[in-house]
């Protein structure tokens, strides 16, 4: 995750440094949170949740059960993990309303991602097994309005728009009046936003909400912005009040301070996180699986969740069918690169992996790695793909003019073809090959895709 990436690599450090040490004195301890308050502070978090945080790790650091222990190292790094989880909170999920009809009402500033991110939410509840609809009650910009249109129609779910219409309040009430009919379980209102706070903001928001009486306030909050998004959403919190925030733009390059501040400084919980561009990148927020990732721990159980959502499972049949009947084709390739390419940033999946986060300053991943290899296969006819023998000079020139590439390049994929299928065949996948104990250097046919 982009934003945590200098603060984990700098927390990572650190914990490893006391990870095994056998025996942990008082000055270890000082220093120790000497370099967590450096790198909190950087990280852009606000300054009193980083003199709780630091005060709760050197008290129970200091306590009997790591200066007595046999790894104090270890229990020291438990107790950082276990105060960072503290500090993010408690997860906490969307209000369901008991009347089966749950209204979630939008909140945020201009250019936070809030209409997109309505229609992520609408997405992500779709396929939860709700049956959503959008309203929008922007009526300062219309294009706002068509925008929201839009995305539904790519989601696939219902959208309720008025550009004729002056009164937020009344394309609100006329919109819950709709989805009622429609017979829809949920509606999400995207509300207006301004550059700041203002007290007309405020006044039409309040004349929103009173009429609709939202079972969900979010706030959507950029993650971008730094301690600015404590200010934000303590006005709101004041003036309209708020169930909880939705994080957006944490894949960008920012500090990462208003995650971990914004719960602690307004008692209310992070529920979703914006992780990249597309509308499938909205997931739910779990604090000691954030708190694992910041410290270099992985996230083994988002990307298994990851890799769920991405799989087809129609796809994986024919690929398991080709398998048992001794097949295996740059076809049956492509198809495994497109649902490792619907997962997401290659980065962000390595730094999920126990082990690897950690490694990942020094290591060099070309994400357009994967996009090129696709191409190339996409320039083969059906023939070549299905009988990568027939790819002679001539036709690995063709393909490679086709693709963009270099000839270079198109060997490259093809050698990378040939080591899958020698090792499936090694390990028994393929017929035609005995099951090794040890696999050969050659055999990690992933090797040349970008690390």
């Amino acid at each position: 995750m982009a934003i945590f990436e200098n603060l984990s690599s700098r927390l990572t450090k650190i914990v490893d440094g006391m990870r095994g040490k056998s025996r942990v004195t008082d000055k270890d301890i000082t220093d120790m949170m000497r370099e967590i308050r450096l790198a909190l502070l950087e990280a852009d978090v606000n300054y009193e949740v980083v003199r709780d945080l630091s005060k709760d790790i050197r008290e129970k650091a200091r306590g009997a059960d790591v200066m007595q222990s046999l790894t104090p190292g270890q229990q020291i790094v438990k107790i950082v993990h276990e105060t960072i989880i503290q500090i993010l909170g408690e997860q906490e999920k969307l209000i369901v309303s008991p009347t089966g009809f749950t209204v979630i009402m939008l909140y945020g500033l201009q250019g936070t991602g809030k209409t997109t991110t309505a229609a992520k939410l609408a997405n992500f509840l779709k396929k939860e097994g709700k049956t959503p609809m959008l309203v929008s009650v922007d009526v300062h910009r219309p294009a706002a309005q068509e925008q929201l249109k839009i995305l539904a129609d790519q989601v696939g779910v219902e959208c309720y728009i008025d550009p004729d219409e002056k009164s937020a309040a009344k394309i609100a009430k006329d919109g819950q009046a709709r989805a009622r009919y429609m017979m829809c379980d949920t509606l999400i209102v995207d509300t207006a936003g301004r550059m700041t706070v203002d007290e007309d903001l405020m006044a039409e928001l309040k004349k929103v909400n009173d009429v609709i009486k939202p079972d969900e306030k979010l706030l959507i909050v950029d993650a971008m912005i730094g301690q600015e998004a404590v200010s934000i959403a303590q006005s709101f919190e004041e003036e309209i009040g708020v169930t909880g925030f939705i994080m957006t733009k944490v894949d960008g390059d920012a500090r990462g301070g208003a995650a971990l501040s914004i719960r602690r400084m307004t008692g209310k919980p992070i529920k979703m996180l914006g992780t990249g561009e597309k509308i499938e990148d909205l997931e739910v927020f779990h604090p000691d699986r954030l708190a694992s990732r910041i410290l270099g721990m992985g996230d083994v159980l988002t990307l298994i969740e990851k890799a769920s959502q991405a799989i087809d499972e129609e796809q994986a049949r024919k690929t398991m069918e080709s398998l048992r009947a001794n097949r295996f084709t740059m076809q049956n390739m492509l198809d495994q690169l497109e649902q490792v390419r619907n997962m997401g940033s290659m980065k962000d999946m390595l730094a999920m992996m126990p082990g690897v986060g950690k490694q990942l300053g020094n290591l060099d991943v070309d994400e357009t790695a994967l996009d090129r290899t696709r191409a190339i296969i996409q320039s083969m006819t059906v023939r070549e793909r299905n009988n990568p023998k027939l790819l002679n000079a001539s036709r690995r020139r063709r393909v490679a003019g086709g693709s963009g590439v270099t000839v270079q390049e198109v060997n490259r994929v093809v050698r990378q073809y040939d080591d899958m299928v020698k090792m499936m065949k090694q390990f028994g996948m393929l017929g035609g090959g005995k099951k090794r104990k040890r696999r050969s250097k050659r055999g990690m046919p992933f090797g040349g895709f970008g690390f």
